[in-house]
């Protein structure tokens, strides 16, 4: 795992629109899959992300690169409320989450920490390790392992604004300083 979280929003986030291995996961991945519940005893990153999928992937903390995708099935995140799971990945350098389907509160907690998340119906047709990429701005992912596109929800365009900004705290810091 590489060291690049950045909740603070200045920069140190993974690009979405370059190239990075998919982890593929399938339906119904729960927060407690993403995060164990007995290492929720932190709020860092880092520490996080050495645990993420730990029971699900158990070499995914110690292989995942910064840039890298998770790509996964139907409701993603469901679960608990807490931020925990969404900042996990955010510590083990993840570049975007693309699902079929999210949990709402994930969904929100991942933009409010600025982990881009895109719903893209046809994320079934990428398999573990294919390259990929995302237009953020398009609501595109580019599988260039197969040489396909799928068509994704843009986000809308406040919500990019929070992606951008590194997420919520970033972006009202930023208004508030003018």
């Amino acid at each position: 795992m590489t060291e690049t979280s950045d909740v603070t929003g200045d920069g140190g986030r993974p690009d979405p629109a370059e190239p990075g291995r998919a982890w593929v996961f399938g339906d119904n991945i729960d927060t407690d899959q993403i995060t164990p519940s007995r290492f929720i005893v932190s709020s860092d990153p880092d520490e996080l992300a050495s645990h993420a999928f730990e029971d699900l992937r158990p070499e995914f903390s110690a292989s995942v690169e910064s840039g890298d995708f998770v790509v996964a099935g139907e409701n993603f995140g469901s679960g608990s409320s807490r931020e925990h799971s969404p900042l996990s990945l955010v510590g083990a350098g993840v570049s975007a989450v693309v699902a079929q389907s999210f949990a709402r509160i994930f969904f929100r907690n991942a933009i409010n920490l600025g982990l881009p998340v895109l719903i893209c119906p046809g994320a079934d047709a990428i398999e573990d390790g294919d390259e990929i990429h995302v237009d953020l701005d398009a609501g595109v992912v580019t599988n260039h392992t197969r040489d396909e596109t799928y068509e994704a929800e843009a986000l809308p365009e406040f919500l990019q604004s929070l992606v951008e900004q590194g997420g919520l705290k970033a972006y009202t810091k930023a208004k508030l300083d003018g």
